[in-house]
Formats: structure tokens, C-alpha cells, sequence
């Protein structure tokens, strides 16, 4: 006598729906981690034709974002040795020693924030690069911790020339106007290699917030704030991009 047939109850299905899900989860962020490393290395030689912040704010504009917006790509070689050495003096002092991630300055700025005095960015300039090249703007606990793995693949990809000089060419310095060229002529109508030394600190002074500070003519802040910058370039001295050199 053959036994009856028993029907498979409904839940039992739920496991294998739910690993199926996991399943196709994982595909979908392999894919996209591997889309993202060979976009990663194609950027090592081309340079990009467009980036994460700029998409954005086409996308979504703020008031009194201009029509037409300014950018020109500029080699490494083209830009000051003074306005690269003050941008990393502002940015990321540690710039040609860490592999990405500053871990020394996390950990001084979460010892500030404990001490009473407020928790500042400690983000590196190759971070600062991989959230305007292909993430979205905002702070929260996802877009950093795709920033940081973001991070250390672009170092291990690119070297700290090709670093340097896409940030310096994608950060915007205006309402619409990216890159340090586009900016030396949109603050001072002169080209990027006739900058002086305080003009140049000053351009760099603006990139918190460029759509509320000058660089010119530069509120007292900027001008507070290129002073302390010319100071820490003279700490780190002229040697201190060596590696960084073209």
C-alpha cells in the first residue's frame, strides 16, 4: 500500500525564498563591486567626463546654480607645487604616508570630540575624492564605509599623482566651477600657474564651503584661514610632496 502524499506546508518555502534573496543580493554587490574596481582602473588613464557631485547637482539644483558650469582638466604638472602643498597642508597632512585612511586622525579627532571640542572631519583627500567621483553627498554610516573600502582600492589601484590630481580637478571651488584652473579663473581671472602663494592658499580655504566663502575679494575668515595654511606649508615644508611629485 503506497503511503499517501504529503503536501510540503507553506512555511517550509520561506527558507528557500529567503536564500534565494541572499543569494541574488550577493550577485547584485559582487557586480557591482567589480563594475566599480574597473571603473576604477580605466579612471587610473582616463579622466573622468563627469563625477558624482557634479551629477547631482545638475540632477537637483540649488538656488542660484549657474546655467553653465566652469571646469577644465589640468595635468599635474600644470598646477603650482605652492597650491598642491596647500591644498594637502588644508586637507590631509598625512597625504603621501597613509594608505587611504588616516586612522591617526580619526582617532584625534574622536579624542577632541571627547574632550569637549566638537568632532571635525578626518577624512583623507583620496576619501574626499572617491565621495565626489562616485558617491552622493550627506553623512551617514553606509556612505562612509563605502567611501573607506572605496579608499583603499583606489590607492592600491592608482598612485598619489593620479589621486591628487583628479581631486584637485573635480572638488568644486564655486557654484559651478570645478577644478583648481576653472577656479583660478573664476576667483582672480589669471591662470592657475600665475598664482601667488596667498592666492593660492586661499583658493584651497574656500573648499569647505565654497558656496559661502570668497577667495576673492577673501572675507576675514579666508583670509584667517590661507594665513594658518601658508603656516602649515612652511611647517611641512617644500620636500614634503616629493613623492608626489610628477
Amino acid at each position: 500500500m503506497r503511503p499517501p502524499n504529503r503536501k510540503r506546508g507553506k512555511g517550509s518555502k520561506k527558507p528557500a525564498l529567503f536564500q534565494l534573496l541572499i543569494k541574488r543580493l550577493w550577485q547584485t554587490a559582487i557586480i557591482l563591486l567589480l563594475f566599480l574596481v574597473g571603473t576604477i582602473v580605466i579612471l587610473r588613464f582616463i579622466d573622468p567626463p563627469l563625477w558624482s557631485v557634479r551629477m547631482q547637482r545638475a540632477m537637483n539644483p540649488p538656488a542660484s546654480y549657474p546655467e553653465t558650469i566652469k571646469h577644465q582638466w589640468c595635468e599635474l604638472e600644470e598646477i603650482p607645487h605652492d597650491l598642491r602643498l596647500a591644498v594637502v597642508a588644508s586637507e590631509d597632512q598625512n597625504f603621501p604616508n597613509h594608505s587611504g585612511i588616516d586612522f591617526g586622525a580619526i582617532q584625534k579627532a574622536l579624542m577632541e570630540a571627547e574632550q569637549g571640542e566638537g568632532l571635525r572631519g578626518a577624512s583623507t583627500i583620496t576619501q574626499q575624492t572617491v565621495k565626489n567621483l562616485f558617491l552622493w553627498q550627506g553623512k551617514n554610516w553606509s556612505r562612509k564605509a563605502l567611501e573607506g573600502a572605496l579608499s583603499l582600492i583606489v590607492e592600491l589601484l592608482w598612485d598619489k599623482q593620479r589621486i591628487l590630481e583628479v581631486y584637485l580637478n573635480i572638488a568644486e571651488y564655486g557654484p559651478g566651477v570645478y577644478g583648481v584652473c576653472a577656479g583660478s579663473e573664476y576667483w582672480y581671472g589669471s591662470p592657475v600657474n600665475h598664482l601667488s602663494r596667498n592666492q593660492a592658499a586661499r583658493l584651497v580655504a574656500v573648499l569647505p564651503n565654497p558656496w559661502r566663502y570668497r577667495a576673492q575679494p577673501p572675507t576675514p575668515y579666508i583670509s584667517e584661514r590661507a594665513w594658518w595654511i601658508e603656516q602649515q606649508m612652511d611647517m611641512l615644508g617644500h620636500d614634503w610632496l616629493r613623492s608626489v611629485h610628477d
